[in-house]
């Protein structure tokens, strides 16, 4: 375990001096543990699993290839690296409503990486630098631009609604209940992430409104068309020995690529609780979506059903 002491989604490069008081140094940490732990075992080992969350989520997909890479150098070529990048995967998608850039909460996405990355003199990987011009390095930070550029094996856990992403798009779920647009924002930003994840080979995506997963001690409980995460884990590992030993299809019964289609926040059954921001108090997915001032008459209406029917899909998360 890394603490993330370097607030360069660990890409930094850049050491104090004096025209720069404090030091950004994600990348090099990243590489030094790795000489370090080379004398602590990992010489033998046959797979290297680099495994972050948020931040680090991020920074497995920009660091993966760069790790593979050392040990290649180092002479370990035997070593297979893999990634598991958790609620690192970010859009640079426009904001509910745009503010000026003051500080990290209220910065977009996309002007927050374009000045961290000069501030930090952040690296990204060459095949990704190799897609944009000059200056425009800044796309590397972001999943979907990234990933298909990525030589090792990653596997993508990811909420379909992520409440960091949700507060650099200044959308704030406290107390008072959603407004319309809100809530279409909302269901939009489902749609996208969703979008971004298809070609994802191994991806687990719930459609919760939460922040991390693999941290949190409920993440063996949380499942996707009846798959739980350690499950899909383990088909995944599986896939990488077969397809290693013989370049076959994807094994029957054992799925990884794992993504929700209902289309509102908390529509999962096997989400975690939601405690409201004020009370503390937990509420149930009924609960949620009245508390999001979501109208269950008329949305039965839309879809043709009586409200009792629709709440009790709601419940049963179908």
């Amino acid at each position: 375990f890394i603490p993330y002491c370097s607030s360069d989604v660990w890409s930094g490069a850049s050491s104090k001096s004096e025209r720069n008081e404090y030091a950004f140094m994600g990348a090099l940490i990243i590489q030094e543990v790795i000489k370090e732990l080379v004398g602590k075992g990992l010489s033998t080992a046959k797979v290297l699993l680099l495994a972050g969350s948020s931040a680090g989520g991020t920074g497995v997909l920009l660091n993966v290839d760069r790790v593979a890479e050392q040990l290649e150098e180092m002479g370990y070529q035997g070593i297979q690296v893999r990634g598991l990048a958790d609620s690192g995967w970010f859009l640079d998608n426009k904001q509910y409503r745009r503010t000026d850039c003051i500080d990290t909460i209220t910065c977009a996405p996309t002007e927050a990486i374009r000045r961290g990355i000069r501030y930090w003199n952040g690296i990204v990987p060459e095949r990704c630098k190799l897609q944009f011009k000059e200056g425009e390095e800044w796309n590397c930070f972001f999943g979907y631009k990234i990933y298909p550029t990525l030589r090792c094996p990653v596997f993508v856990v990811q909420w379909l609604f992520d409440e960091a992403q949700l507060t650099v798009d200044n959308v704030h779920l406290t107390g008072q209940p959603v407004q319309e647009g809100q809530w279409l924002y909302i269901q939009n930003l489902g749609r996208e992430l969703r979008n971004t994840l298809k070609d994802v080979t191994a991806s687990f995506a719930p459609a919760c409104l939460s922040h991390e997963i693999i941290t949190r001690n409920h993440w063996t409980d949380i499942q996707v068309k009846g798959t739980s995460l350690p499950r899909a884990l383990h088909c995944w590992d599986r896939s990488l020995h077969e397809s290693n030993k013989n370049g076959k299809a994807p094994l029957k019964g054992c799925p990884i690529h794992l993504i929700d289609s209902c289309p509102w926040p908390h529509c999962n059954p096997s989400c975690p609780t939601i405690r409201d921001q004020f009370t503390g108090q937990e509420m149930n997915v009924i609960q949620f979506l009245m508390h999001m001032g979501f109208d269950v008459q008329k949305m039965a209406q839309q879809q043709g059903l009586e409200p009792s029917k629709l709440l009790g899909m709601l419940s049963s998360g179908n």
